[in-house]
């Protein structure tokens, strides 16, 4: 039988708690909670089954393209040491056929992925800063910046955001930077739309009044505040945003309105549309690029629903 000392304190769950924060430290504390939180994710991610299927299509997509200059070359690109003849039909040594210069379209494909992807990523990125930066600054300051900025976003909602990109496109230079500004700036109002919303109903809680009265001031609600509310928001936002800034580009590209030295998916629907491939039913030169961009968008799409509904599961998307 065990006595207990008087003199030895009591150990509460409390006095424990308090004797980890003075240990550890409360950054050690906050790094704990986001590892905890990223399990969390994962693991209410694992469970759709949608979701695990376009992120491991994205994975072998992200792969292809990293690996690119190791399995097919820079050299692919070249029209001068082309290694097979014009539109050839799939075979043993090119299983995807030729495009109209004899090179391998497999190649092409595969060297085309870093292209486009890049592009999807970077308009995308460009995108929702945009919408997040407005959505945030309207709906905290409010007032007459709140007006005119919202009455700009409705502007750009109602105008095709198409031929906004097809416009910025044409009279700037020909050029992947170009594609890219011209998607971003042309995407972003549904993002400032609701992140707005988002910052409207964070600003109505009782803590961010509470900080205000502690002296906190726009830069310290809008970053500590509010920008950690939407986050969630902004990242699914920003999956969904990529499968469309994808398609985007393989449309400016088929319009001719891509940079012509750099390959793409959609520069090779492009180039199969010169070549006349629909007409002489040439599909090899159609179907892989064409496969490719859906796939990827699908991809994405999928991530995105998935992300969605595990940071609000109030959604109910379907697993």
């Amino acid at each position: 039988m065990t006595t207990t000392d008087p003199d030895e304190p009591m150990t509460t769950p409390e006095a424990v708690s308090k004797a980890q924060v003075a240990k550890a430290g409360p950054r050690a504390l906050a790094r704990q909670r986001r590892r905890r939180s990223a399990a969390r994710f994962w693991h209410r991610y694992g469970t759709h089954r949608a979701g695990l299927f376009g992120l491991a299509a994205l994975g072998l997509f992200a792969l292809i393209a990293l690996t690119a200059p190791l399995t097919v070359g820079s050299g692919v690109q070249s029209v001068t040491d082309a290694p097979g003849r014009p539109m050839e039909s799939p075979s043993a040594e090119f299983p995807l056929g030729t495009d109209q210069f004899g090179r391998s379209l497999l190649g092409l494909v595969v060297w085309g992925s870093r292209v486009s992807l890049l592009v999807g990523l970077l308009a995308a990125v460009l995108s929702v800063a945009i919408g997040a930066l407005i959505g945030i600054t309207a709906g905290h300051f409010r007032g007459w910046y709140a007006t005119v900025m919202m009455r700009i976003t409705d502007w750009f909602l109602v105008m095709p955001t198409l031929v906004l990109a097809i416009a910025l496109a044409t009279v700037m230079s020909r050029s992947l930077g170009t594609i890219i500004l011209a998607i971003g700036v042309t995407t972003w109002p549904t993002t400032a739309r609701l992140v707005r919303a988002q910052t409207l109903a964070v600003e109505s809680r009782p803590y961010i009044e509470r900080a205000k009265a502690l002296g906190g001031g726009h830069w310290h609600v809008m970053s500590r505040h509010v920008l950690p509310n939407v986050m969630p928001l902004v990242l699914a936002q920003t999956t969904l945003i990529i499968s469309s800034a994808i398609l985007a580009e393989a449309t400016l590209a088929f319009l001719g309105l891509g940079d012509p030295t750099v390959v793409s998916w959609g520069g090779l629907l492009q180039d199969a549309r010169e070549a006349g491939a629909v007409s002489a039913g040439k599909w090899w030169y159609l179907v892989p690029p064409g496969i490719a961009i859906a796939v990827v968008a699908l991809a994405f799409t999928l991530c995105g629903r998935a992300v969605e509904s595990v940071l609000n599961p109030r959604l109910g998307v379907a697993r």
